[in-house]
Protein backbone atom coordinates (compact mmCIF):
# COMPACT_ATOMS: atom_id res chain seq x y z
CA UNK A 1 0.00 0.00 0.00
CA UNK A 2 2.91 2.43 0.91
CA UNK A 3 3.90 2.18 -2.97
CA UNK A 4 1.00 3.17 -4.86
CA UNK A 5 1.07 6.45 -1.93
CA UNK A 6 4.10 7.61 -2.70
CA UNK A 7 3.24 7.35 -6.19
CA UNK A 8 0.48 10.00 -5.61
CA UNK A 9 2.50 11.55 -3.70
CA UNK A 10 4.90 12.07 -6.82
CA UNK A 11 1.83 13.05 -9.07
CA UNK A 12 0.60 15.74 -6.92
CA UNK A 13 4.62 16.85 -7.10
CA UNK A 14 5.09 16.56 -10.60
CA UNK A 15 1.55 18.53 -10.62
CA UNK A 16 2.96 21.52 -8.69
CA UNK A 17 5.72 21.92 -10.55
CA UNK A 18 4.50 21.88 -13.75
CA UNK A 19 2.17 24.47 -12.69
CA UNK A 20 4.77 26.83 -11.80
CA UNK A 21 6.48 26.06 -14.70
CA UNK A 22 3.16 27.14 -16.75
CA UNK A 23 2.87 29.84 -14.46
CA UNK A 24 6.78 30.88 -15.11
CA UNK A 25 6.44 30.67 -18.96
CA UNK A 26 3.27 32.98 -19.45
CA UNK A 27 5.19 35.55 -17.01
CA UNK A 28 7.67 35.68 -19.39
CA UNK A 29 5.39 36.35 -21.79
CA UNK A 30 3.52 39.08 -20.43
CA UNK A 31 0.24 37.24 -19.31
CA UNK A 32 0.33 37.73 -15.35
CA UNK A 33 -3.21 37.35 -14.51
CA UNK A 34 -3.08 33.71 -16.20
CA UNK A 35 0.29 33.26 -14.67
CA UNK A 36 -1.19 34.22 -11.18
CA UNK A 37 -3.46 31.77 -11.41
CA UNK A 38 -1.41 29.13 -12.37
CA UNK A 39 1.06 30.41 -9.22
CA UNK A 40 -2.15 29.96 -7.11
CA UNK A 41 -3.04 26.69 -8.18
CA UNK A 42 0.13 25.41 -7.33
CA UNK A 43 0.30 26.48 -3.80
CA UNK A 44 -2.38 25.09 -3.22
CA UNK A 45 -1.28 21.65 -4.18
CA UNK A 46 2.02 22.29 -2.19
CA UNK A 47 0.30 23.38 0.65
CA UNK A 48 -2.24 19.90 0.26
CA UNK A 49 0.64 17.76 0.24
CA UNK A 50 3.11 19.29 1.94
CA UNK A 51 5.42 20.08 -1.11
CA UNK A 52 7.67 23.07 0.12
CA UNK A 53 9.74 23.14 -2.89
CA UNK A 54 6.68 24.07 -5.41
CA UNK A 55 5.42 26.17 -2.06
CA UNK A 56 8.77 28.29 -2.63
CA UNK A 57 8.28 28.48 -6.40
CA UNK A 58 4.80 29.62 -6.25
CA UNK A 59 5.34 31.92 -3.37
CA UNK A 60 7.98 33.55 -4.89
CA UNK A 61 5.87 33.84 -8.37
CA UNK A 62 2.87 35.06 -6.86
CA UNK A 63 5.27 38.00 -4.80
CA UNK A 64 7.21 39.17 -7.93
CA UNK A 65 3.89 38.99 -9.41
CA UNK A 66 2.58 41.67 -6.64
CA UNK A 67 5.43 43.84 -6.73
CA UNK A 68 5.22 44.10 -10.75
CA UNK A 69 1.59 45.16 -10.22
CA UNK A 70 2.08 47.84 -7.18
CA UNK A 71 0.71 45.44 -4.62
CA UNK A 72 4.06 45.99 -1.99
CA UNK A 73 2.61 45.05 1.17
CA UNK A 74 1.12 41.59 -0.60
CA UNK A 75 4.36 40.90 -2.15
CA UNK A 76 6.52 41.49 0.28
CA UNK A 77 4.55 39.04 2.52
CA UNK A 78 4.56 36.43 -0.41
CA UNK A 79 8.38 36.30 -0.70
CA UNK A 80 8.56 35.98 3.37
CA UNK A 81 6.63 33.15 2.48
CA UNK A 82 8.97 31.59 0.15
CA UNK A 83 12.10 32.55 2.18
CA UNK A 84 10.24 30.66 5.12
CA UNK A 85 9.75 27.63 2.73
CA UNK A 86 13.21 27.90 0.94
CA UNK A 87 15.31 26.06 3.95
CA UNK A 88 12.44 23.01 4.04
CA UNK A 89 12.34 22.12 0.27
CA UNK A 90 13.16 18.89 -0.58
CA UNK A 91 15.52 20.44 -2.92
CA UNK A 92 17.84 21.99 -0.83
CA UNK A 93 20.71 21.27 -3.62
CA UNK A 94 18.83 23.53 -5.76
CA UNK A 95 19.42 26.28 -3.48
CA UNK A 96 15.82 27.20 -3.46
CA UNK A 97 16.76 30.20 -0.60
CA UNK A 98 19.51 31.53 -3.27
CA UNK A 99 16.84 31.92 -5.86
CA UNK A 100 14.37 33.75 -2.81
CA UNK A 101 17.07 36.42 -2.06
CA UNK A 102 17.16 38.47 -5.08
CA UNK A 103 13.52 39.41 -5.29
CA UNK A 104 12.88 39.26 -1.21
CA UNK A 105 15.71 41.82 -0.46
CA UNK A 106 14.44 44.09 -3.67
CA UNK A 107 11.18 44.01 -2.23
CA UNK A 108 12.63 44.88 1.64
CA UNK A 109 14.08 47.86 0.13
CA UNK A 110 11.20 49.44 -2.00
CA UNK A 111 9.23 49.19 1.20
CA UNK A 112 12.01 50.32 3.02
CA UNK A 113 12.43 47.50 5.30
CA UNK A 114 15.97 47.86 6.41
CA UNK A 115 15.72 46.21 9.63
CA UNK A 116 14.84 43.02 7.91
CA UNK A 117 16.96 43.00 5.10
CA UNK A 118 19.71 43.89 7.23
CA UNK A 119 20.20 40.33 8.84
CA UNK A 120 19.87 38.58 5.37
CA UNK A 121 22.52 40.42 3.96
CA UNK A 122 25.62 38.10 5.50
CA UNK A 123 23.24 34.95 4.71
CA UNK A 124 23.02 36.08 1.54
CA UNK A 125 26.74 36.40 0.62
CA UNK A 126 27.80 33.65 2.42
CA UNK A 127 25.33 31.23 0.56
CA UNK A 128 26.82 32.96 -3.20
CA UNK A 129 30.46 31.96 -2.37
CA UNK A 130 29.62 28.54 -1.42
CA UNK A 131 27.81 28.23 -4.66
CA UNK A 132 30.18 29.60 -6.42
CA UNK A 133 32.92 27.69 -4.83
CA UNK A 134 30.85 24.88 -5.21
CA UNK A 135 30.63 25.45 -8.77
CA UNK A 136 34.49 26.46 -9.17
CA UNK A 137 33.25 29.84 -10.88
CA UNK A 138 31.57 33.36 -10.48
CA UNK A 139 27.97 33.10 -10.70
CA UNK A 140 25.45 36.00 -10.39
CA UNK A 141 24.76 35.48 -6.96
CA UNK A 142 28.25 36.53 -6.26
CA UNK A 143 27.23 39.91 -8.03
CA UNK A 144 24.08 40.57 -7.04
CA UNK A 145 24.83 39.61 -2.79
CA UNK A 146 27.18 42.32 -3.08
CA UNK A 147 25.23 45.00 -5.16
CA UNK A 148 22.80 43.91 -1.92
CA UNK A 149 25.09 44.60 0.49
CA UNK A 150 25.86 47.81 -0.86
CA UNK A 151 22.51 49.03 -1.13
CA UNK A 152 22.36 48.30 3.01
CA UNK A 153 25.44 50.12 3.50
CA UNK A 154 23.87 53.22 1.92
CA UNK A 155 20.89 52.90 3.80
CA UNK A 156 22.15 52.72 6.83
CA UNK A 157 24.70 55.74 6.10
CA UNK A 158 28.04 54.23 5.54
CA UNK A 159 28.74 55.53 1.93
CA UNK A 160 32.58 54.52 2.28
CA UNK A 161 31.53 51.02 2.86
CA UNK A 162 28.84 51.17 -0.19
CA UNK A 163 31.66 52.33 -2.22
CA UNK A 164 33.76 49.56 -1.67
CA UNK A 165 31.31 46.99 -2.03
CA UNK A 166 30.35 48.69 -6.02
CA UNK A 167 34.34 48.78 -6.74
CA UNK A 168 34.31 45.17 -5.33
CA UNK A 169 31.69 44.13 -7.74
CA UNK A 170 32.65 46.19 -10.74
CA UNK A 171 36.13 44.25 -9.90
CA UNK A 172 34.86 41.02 -10.49
CA UNK A 173 32.97 41.38 -13.59
CA UNK A 174 36.58 42.68 -14.93
CA UNK A 175 38.65 40.19 -13.98
CA UNK A 176 35.72 37.28 -14.78
CA UNK A 177 35.10 39.17 -18.15
CA UNK A 178 34.39 35.48 -19.73
CA UNK A 179 32.28 34.13 -17.15
CA UNK A 180 30.26 37.31 -17.26
CA UNK A 181 29.60 37.36 -20.99
CA UNK A 182 27.78 34.32 -20.24
CA UNK A 183 25.08 35.96 -18.66
CA UNK A 184 24.85 39.23 -19.67
CA UNK A 185 21.15 39.43 -20.01
CA UNK A 186 21.14 38.64 -16.16
CA UNK A 187 23.60 40.86 -15.51
CA UNK A 188 23.06 43.74 -17.30
CA UNK A 189 20.63 45.84 -15.79
CA UNK A 190 22.22 45.02 -12.07
CA UNK A 191 25.78 46.37 -14.12
CA UNK A 192 23.93 49.52 -15.02
CA UNK A 193 22.33 50.07 -11.26
CA UNK A 194 25.68 49.93 -9.88
CA UNK A 195 27.63 52.40 -12.02
CA UNK A 196 24.56 54.64 -11.26
CA UNK A 197 25.05 54.38 -7.64
CA UNK A 198 28.82 54.32 -7.73
CA UNK A 199 28.18 58.00 -9.18
CA UNK A 200 25.79 58.80 -7.09
CA UNK A 201 28.15 57.86 -4.17
CA UNK A 202 30.87 59.32 -5.76
CA UNK A 203 30.60 61.91 -8.26
CA UNK A 204 34.35 62.42 -8.51
CA UNK A 205 35.21 58.59 -8.64
CA UNK A 206 38.87 57.51 -9.97
CA UNK A 207 36.80 54.52 -11.77
CA UNK A 208 35.87 55.96 -14.76
CA UNK A 209 38.00 54.22 -17.31
CA UNK A 210 36.93 50.37 -15.37
CA UNK A 211 33.46 51.89 -15.78
CA UNK A 212 34.15 52.36 -19.69
CA UNK A 213 36.28 49.94 -20.67
CA UNK A 214 34.45 47.25 -19.02
CA UNK A 215 30.88 48.30 -17.94
CA UNK A 216 29.97 50.52 -20.43
CA UNK A 217 31.21 47.53 -22.99
CA UNK A 218 29.58 45.02 -21.75
CA UNK A 219 26.14 47.26 -21.47
CA UNK A 220 26.86 47.75 -24.87
CA UNK A 221 27.03 44.12 -25.93
CA UNK A 222 23.31 43.07 -24.67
Amino acid sequence: RRIPLLGNLQRFRDQGETLCNIAEQLGFVGKLQESTKSFERARRVAEAHGFFSVECRSCLGLGKSAMLEGRADEGVEMLRHAMTAAPLSEENENNMELNVFPAFTNALFLTHAIDEVEPLVPRYLEAAKALSAKKGCLGYYDLHSLYTSARLHEARGRPQEAQGEVRALLALIRENEATVQNMLERVHDLLREAILRLKVLDPETGEKELVKSVAAELARRV
